[in-house]
């Protein structure tokens, strides 16, 4: 009766009524924003006068507000960069359309949807995989480096589009068509300088392995006087790095044309100054290139997915480079350097070959400690996300970080970041490079992932693998530490600030927890932290003192019965 009474009030049926046509309209305008929100595409085909065979691979679209530079160089690194959306294409043939739309994961935007109306500058990029028939059994797909260090949107043989201007518009929806017409040239080797020498040999340790021709490089940068002094021999310094071309050590001629400029420039011109300079101890210093599918770095060790790099290294670049130029050949004069991923292989190849190498300055490296791999305790915390323990509130992990303490990029989204840029670990990135070195090969042939990219969630098998293959580097050290101690002792040399801005400080602590610790023998180097507030990429010492406070060491450690004098001219 009251519905009955309400009807009949002459003041509520038209207000019900009103009510009714809001409603309805707004669920009309849902509907309709929803399948506009479905027709957010981007259709990408290349012509066979570009590339005339199917191409396996990943293509991408990137939107982008600012045209300079092009679309594809501003996308795919840490943080605030401009929106990324991948997909992968299995035997795409000219002419036929690859699709990303709004199911498309992306990054920093998860989906096209997220992309608020307004003009754009989009282009389309295809990183081209090669199929390997690995000596394991396994065929996979990834992309063959082509000696620019696993960089895919410079990758010589890659496809892009033409920059594009659009106007983007989420509700009303659209469909936009590029064609990748550009290939992407090969890489222009630098020639050879009185100082800098390139070496570049085939592996066939990793050429059996990947089932096709692989390659280890090496830059040399020469001392003062290395022609004038034919009879010289000189220690050498074996520094980790990133790929590169350049030097391996910072060394800018401060009268060549074209210099760069910046900090690190003004580091190179301190470095060439003192290195030219009289009296200057004189060594060689090598960076080794050793790209591999996943990365532009192998970590120098062997590893289930990248193959035996740790022995195409120490028996195959390193006895090459012995050969070719006048090192010595003797444990105290082969010293180690690195930072960060350096940091981590430094540090590595000294553990793993306490009677080949003299020491190790460690800088910033990666998680030596995976209690603390960045924040996350990989063998007891169950999710890579968020912190454990909480009930109602999910207190984030980082990633990066201001050295004032500032969060910059969370794990969440890095993970996110990582599975738009490659499916199967093919992200060419820094988590899945940990996954590629230190993890086992899953089922499909390609690196087991640690935690799920999208969950969070860790696979502690992968972790306990990773560990019980020795990649946990304070585990493995100290597990062995009766075996490798007396020849460790004296040669370890860490270096990290306290602020770090991807929490490597955490892994170094524990580290040196253990060495302070040490007995039968002590380890009797140092760890230094820069407090307060140093961030990644901290030294305590210029490159020119580096060099000097290795070839104190260096003399202080050679054996009696050598003349170090040679190479003190």
């Amino acid at each position: 009766m009251r519905t009955k009474l309400c009807w009949s009030n002459p003041r509520t049926r038209p207000g019900i009524l009103r009510h009714a046509i809001v409603l309805l309209y707004l669920l009309l305008a849902c509907s309709m924003g929803a399948k506009a929100a479905d027709k957010l595409t981007f259709e990408i085909s290349f012509p066979a006068s570009v590339h005339p065979q199917s191409i396996t691979g990943r293509v991408f679209v990137i939107v982008s507000t600012e045209k300079n530079p092009e679309p594809r160089i501003q996308a795919g690194f840490w943080g605030d960069t401009a929106p990324i959306f991948g997909t992968d294409v299995a035997q795409l043939k000219p002419v036929e359309t690859a699709i990303i739309n709004s199911e498309t994961l992306g990054y920093p935007p998860a989906s096209l949807r997220d992309i608020p109306a307004g003009d754009y500058h989009v282009q389309a990029l295809m990183n081209v995989y090669t199929q390997f028939h690995r000596s394991d059994g396994h065929a996979i797909w990834g992309h063959m480096d082509q000696w620019e260090g696993q960089q895919f949107n410079i990758s010589p043989g890659n496809l892009y589009s033409e920059v594009q201007d659009v106007h983007l518009d989420p509700q009303a929806g659209y469909t936009i068509k590029l064609s990748l017409t550009k290939v992407i040239p090969p890489i222009t080797m630098p020639a050879d300088t009185a100082w800098l020498k390139h070496i570049k040999i085939q592996s066939a340790l990793l050429s059996k392995f990947w089932g096709r021709p692989f390659y280890l490089g090496a830059t040399v940068l020469l001392p003062q006087g290395y022609d004038a002094h034919p009879d010289a021999h000189y220690p050498v310094l074996y520094l980790q790095d990133h790929f590169s071309l350049g030097p391996p050590i910072p060394f800018t001629d401060p009268n060549a044309p074209g210099g760069s400029k910046g900090r690190w420039a003004a580091r190179g011109v301190e470095m060439y100054q003192a290195w030219t300079s009289d009296h200057f101890p004189r060594m060689i210093a090598v960076r080794f290139q050793h790209p591999t599918p996943y990365f532009d770095d192998s970590y120098a060790i062997n590893s289930a997915n990248n193959g035996p790099y740790g022995d195409a290294i120490m028996t195959e670049l390193i006895p090459y480079l012995e050969e070719h130029f006048r090192i010595i050949r003797q444990p105290y004069a082969r010293v180690l350097a690195g930072g960060s991923t350096g940091g981590w292989e430094s540090l590595a190849l000294q553990v793993y070959h306490p009677e080949f190498f003299g020491g190790t300055w460690t800088f910033f490296p990666d998680p030596i400690d995976f209690r603390r791999y960045q924040l996350t305790d990989i063998y007891q915390d169950e999710n890579a996300f968020y912190e454990p323990g909480h009930h109602w509130l999910q207190a984030p992990r980082y990633m990066a970080r201001k050295a004032d303490g500032q969060p910059e990029v969370s794990s969440r989204d890095f993970s996110r970041l990582e599975a738009v840029l490659g499916s199967h670990g093919r992200s060419g990135q820094q988590l899945e490079i940990w996954e590629a070195a230190y993890g086992p090969v899953g089922d499909d042939g390609y690196p087991q992932p640690l935690w799920d990219k999208l969950t969070g969630t860790i696979d502690h098998s992968v972790a306990e693998y990773m560990r019980d293959h020795g990649y946990d580097l304070r585990y493995y050290t100290e597990k062995n530490w009766p075996k490798i101690g007396p020849q460790l002792a004296g040669k370890i040399y860490l270096y990290c600030g306290d602020m770090d801005n991807y929490y490597l400080n955490l892994a170094v602590y524990l580290f040196e927890d253990f060495l302070i610790k040490t007995k039968d023998p002590y380890y009797a180097g140092s760890v230094e932290y820069g407090r307060p507030m140093k961030g990644h990429g901290w030294m305590p010492m210029s490159f020119p003192e580096l060099i000097k406070m290795m070839a104190e060491h260096i003399d202080k450690t050679a054996p009696a019965r050598e003349d170090t004098g040679g190479w003190h001219y």
